[in-house]
């Protein structure tokens, strides 16, 4: 079964091929326009996907050594996302779909999130799964393919969010993740004693608002602007706040994990979305796993950010299954992990 997959939900325009759970191809074209916004314009997202789409599927479907009819069904997000970017997606997948003749299979996005580390590894069910990214945190059960229970979720900003939010307060720029994350490989993670928001016991649930509004609230102390530039603050200290703050959520991204998988009883534990290609989190993540006997798994960072092969093979584990989805599709920006149109 050949499954080409598409994926416009956000500021990513990409789509590969999958034939029987393997990937041949995986074309992904980053919208780097939204740089100088400091964050993602839906309206340019949307416009620019338009202009991508043809040429980035032509290439997947190229790179695959694949011809249109030979596919079996076409995969796309249905949502979560940008409305507008959703829309673009999927109204040429139902074209293409609905001209060759062959299945539409809606995929939501955070499912494709969720089986990504399927790509390239074959966690055992059950398990659990840490999805964080810039628009999510959530920690999710995994008993079988499609069968999950999400354990808890982000109450307010996402880690990858507050990352990002972070990372424009210091002028680094956009997306502020990676560049917090390069930075704070030179600072001293306890040069600043930034809260850490457990919220109250027992609960799964994320709150990253706290630690964002600290940061801001200590540059305030240090007579800095709300948004300073890298190059009015010491090199050093700009380093120290990375390496403080990125620890601050790591530290309770591991340990929410850590508690859910000890608690549910699995062995097996999986991160996945953009921020699960932070490096302090995958070390100290492997650190406690290793620590209580549970394997750990996290894709490679092509993986890790929004890519068509997640959501090619959510599509075709759908397709194993027999299922398919109406050609009256519809995007759902808020889509829950746990619904499917």
């Amino acid at each position: 079964m050949i499954v080409l997959g598409i994926e416009t939900s956000c500021d990513e325009t990409s789509a590969a091929v999958v034939t029987d759970g393997r990937v041949r191809s995986n074309i992904i074209s980053s919208q780097l326009i939204h740089g100088k916004y400091g964050g993602v314009v839906p309206e340019l997202a949307s416009r620019a996907h338009i202009r991508l789409i043809v040429p980035v599927v032509e290439d997947a479907l190229s790179k695959a050594g694949v011809r249109k009819h030979e596919i079996s069904a076409v995969a796309v997000t249905q949502g979560p996302g940008l409305a507008g970017a959703l829309i673009v997606g999927l109204s040429f997948a139902k074209a293409l779909a609905y001209g060759l003749r062959i299945p539409l299979i809606g995929v939501n996005h955070l499912e494709g999130h969720l089986y990504s580390n399927f790509l390239t590894e074959q966690p055992a069910f059950p398990f659990v799964s840490l999805i964080v990214s810039g628009g999510h945190s959530i920690l999710v059960h995994v008993e079988a393919p499609f069968s999950h229970r999400v354990l808890g979720e982000t109450r307010d900003d996402a880690a990858g969010e507050a990352f990002d939010k972070v990372g424009k307060m210091l002028g680094l720029g956009y997306p502020g993740g990676p560049l917090v994350d390069k930075l704070a490989a030179e600072g001293n993670p306890a040069a600043i004693p930034f809260p850490r928001s457990y919220l109250e016991e027992g609960t799964y649930d994320f709150s990253f608002s706290g630690i964002k509004t600290s940061v801001l609230y200590y540059l305030r102390s240090k007579g800095l602007t709300d948004t300073v530039s890298k190059e009015i603050i010491d090199r050093q200290h700009l380093a120290d706040i990375c390496a403080s703050f990125q620890e601050a959520v790591v530290d309770v991204l591991v340990a929410k994990a850590i508690s859910a998988a000890l608690n549910t009883g699995v062995r097996d534990l999986t991160i996945a979305g953009g921020v699960s290609a932070n490096s302090l989190l995958r070390k100290k993540m492997k650190e406690e796993t290793d620590r209580h006997g549970i394997r750990l798994y996290y894709p490679p960072i092509e993986y890790c950010m929004d890519n068509g092969a997640m959501i090619a093979y959510a599509g075709w584990l759908r397709l194993k299954q027999g299922m398919s989805s109406p050609f009256t599709l519809k995007p759902v920006p808020n889509l829950p992990l746990e619904e499917l149109a």
